[in-house]
């Protein structure tokens, strides 16, 4: 099992992560933090493998983590989540150690590619035989392209959508969805359409006394 730290500051999108990271099979979150000196202590004390670092920290930067986390020699793997888009970051995040970066806001769907393609690097042991299959071991890290959006879809009501049934226990329906995120109830359905064609979600019909059956959707572990 690989022991995961959620380094979040906004209470709501870490708990969120929580609940995605609990949702991959093979993982489990040690704990939850919302700032990077939190973060430096639990890790000298507790058992962690892979931190999944917010860089817009109350306390410091998320790069500052890093530096400390290899200053003291703590043996994690780091997993940047965070809004910072400056090619820069992305180049110092990749000097110190990062291992993913993962652009907010996401879908559980991205996350989950990126903590699966780790544990793919990570399962990856022993003495190789040559260079293509040291290329192989680290082409686990890389995702693979995924097709866009159709034509009308956005990523950031795709998520909201997400967020609304991965926080339900008891699944969504449309209306339900909608509610949650402000859009008609057209809006979330074909988001929740999409979700439920790719894989994302499940459909359940739902019979009430009369009329047809209201579909629930549900997400797929």
């Amino acid at each position: 099992m690989i022991r995961v730290l959620v380094v979040e500051d906004e209470p709501v999108a870490a708990e969120a992560h929580r609940t995605y990271v609990e949702r991959v099979p093979g993982f489990s979150v040690s704990g939850v933090v919302h700032s990077g000196g939190d973060a430096l202590r639990f890790c000298e004390r507790e058992p962690v493998d892979l931190v999944l670092l917010d860089f817009y920290l109350p306390d410091t930067h998320g790069l500052a983590v890093c530096r400390a986390l290899r200053t003291a020699g703590v043996p994690v793997d780091v997993i940047a989540v965070t809004s910072a888009r400056d090619l820069a970051v992305v180049k110092e995040a990749v000097s110190v150690g990062v291992v993913q970066y993962l652009l907010k806001p996401f879908t559980f769907a991205s996350l989950r590619e990126k903590l699966d393609r780790y544990a793919e690097f990570r399962g990856n042991t022993g003495e190789v035989a040559g260079q293509a299959d040291i290329d192989r071991a680290l082409g686990a890290l890389r995702t693979s392209e995924r097709p866009s959006l159709p034509k009308g879809m956005s990523v950031q009501t795709l998520t909201a959508i997400s967020d609304a049934l991965a926080a339900s226990a008891d699944g969504v329906s449309a209306g339900a969805a909608a509610t949650a995120i402000g859009a008609s109830r057209v809006t979330a359905r074909r988001y929740l359409e999409y979700l439920a064609d790719n894989g994302l979600a499940r459909r359940e019909p739902r019979y009430g006394q009369v009329g047809r059956p209201e579909v629930w959707y549900h997400p797929t572990v």
